[in-house]
């Protein structure tokens, strides 16, 4: 596990449209990792959930360092 602060490694994936991402893609920007367990369970769904609940306050936070 990564400890908070710790710069990602890079990686390449598929998006959501099969398209390869890069994280040097968004280099210069500030980037959201959201990682989860298990596809398709109750936990995942709750853990996705409460993160789309936390970005308001993780907005809120960016707008601040402004």
């Amino acid at each position: 596990m990564l400890a908070i602060g710790t710069k990602a490694p890079e990686f390449t994936l598929p998006d959501q449209n099969g398209e390869m991402r890069s994280l040097t893609d968004y280099k210069g920007q500030k980037v959201i990792l959201y990682f989860y367990p298990k596809d398709m369970t109750a936990g995942c769904t709750k853990q996705a959930c409460s993160t789309d609940t936390e970005y308001v306050f993780i907005r809120a936070a960016a707008e601040e360092e402004r």
